[in-house]
């Protein structure tokens, strides 16, 4: 009922780590390909919110926008050097999750110098204290641990900061469904993840999509913006963690009345997908990698056009916690 009084409702959101460092390629953009980002966004009219504003237009009657929503991860210092002077040009704000364990140290922001950025608009979050691995610790501790890890990023912010953020970030995009309940629980409004897709209106608000932005995928930027959500109720295994079965198989059930179930196309990273349509109505499709998968983090993509030609997206998150990670940079 809500999504049929509020209308056919998405957001787009990217998330970007650091800023003309190319130190660190694969989570650095170029400050000229970030202009062209913004300079798009302009152009075509895109209103550009803060992620809780985004979240609060999906709930509001006001009229229907093309909208999306730049965030920040980790808080490194190649923001407020790189970032902001274009974000102040263009008069667009942006959301910025900081991990509390590391503000002031080396290439990281400092308390000072974000509440300065809090001062100018940017929109701060939680993207934990530790930024650990929460998967990796064992199923009988990782709740406890999470909380822990959580709540006291919640009180550094409230004592250097002056606020107890709603909104968080996953470190490297990994959750459970016990972290997404007990960041429910302690009053948070959503939480985002690092797998590709669009927020949409009824949705699930604590495992929101983006798409990653850095040199390797900024030529993307023009055709990600214009995504459409594959609106997903039901996803079988509901879980991220890979379970016994390599390759796993996932089923999922999507809302999408006007998909072209004919052209519905599977990717997965490092690998082949196959797409098996099991209903029409609702439209169920059963998807499995041809390969076992062997990196720590892999994605199931699904994209369709709709009778109206427009694209739609979905992704779901494999994590295999035994296979090392990246380096902080997510």
């Amino acid at each position: 009922m809500e999504e049929e009084l509020l209308g056919d409702r998405s957001v787009v959101l990217f998330v970007y780590h650091r800023f003309g460092d190319d130190r660190f390629p694969s989570t650095n953009i170029g400050i000229a390909e970030f202009r062209k980002h913004l300079e798009f966004l302009q152009s075509n009219n895109y209103s550009v919110m803060t992620l809780s504003d985004a979240l609060a237009y999906l709930k509001r009657g006001e009229n229907k926008k093309k909208v999306a929503v730049i965030t920040i991860d980790d808080g490194y210092k190649s923001f407020q050097s790189g970032a902001m002077p274009l974000l102040q040009e263009f008069k667009m704000p942006a959301t910025l999750f900081i991990n509390t364990e590391t503000v002031g140290s080396y290439d990281y922001l400092n308390w000072k110098e974000l509440k300065e950025l809090q001062g100018e608009g940017i929109e701060i979050g939680n993207h934990s204290h530790s930024h650990a691995y929460f998967l990796n610790y064992p199923e009988q501790e990782r709740g406890r641990i999470f909380r822990e890890d959580v709540v006291r990023a919640q009180d550094l912010m409230k004592e250097h900061l002056g606020l107890a953020p709603r909104i968080f970030a996953y470190p490297y995009g990994e959750y459970d469904p016990e972290m997404k309940g007990i960041l429910s629980e302690l009053g948070f409004d959503a939480a985002v993840a690092q797998n590709s897709g669009v927020m949409f209106t009824g949705g699930d608000q604590f495992a929101i999509p983006r798409f990653p932005m850095s040199d390797s995928y900024a030529a993307g930027f023009a055709e990600k913006v214009k995504m459409k959500p594959l609106k997903v109720f039901s996803v079988k295994p509901e879980a991220v963690l890979l379970g016994d079965q390599n390759p796993p198989v996932l089923e999922v059930t999507f809302k999408n009345d006007s998909i072209r179930a004919g052209q519905l196309q599977c990717f997965v990273q490092y690998g082949k997908c196959s797409v098996e349509v099991l209903s029409s109505d609702p439209l169920t499709v059963k998807l499995r990698a041809t390969d076992l998968l062997k990196h720590r983090r892999t994605l199931y993509t699904l994209t369709a056009p709709s009778l109206a030609g427009e694209w739609h997206w979905y992704s779901h998150l494999w994590v295999i916690p035994d296979v090392k990670g990246s380096d902080r940079g997510e």
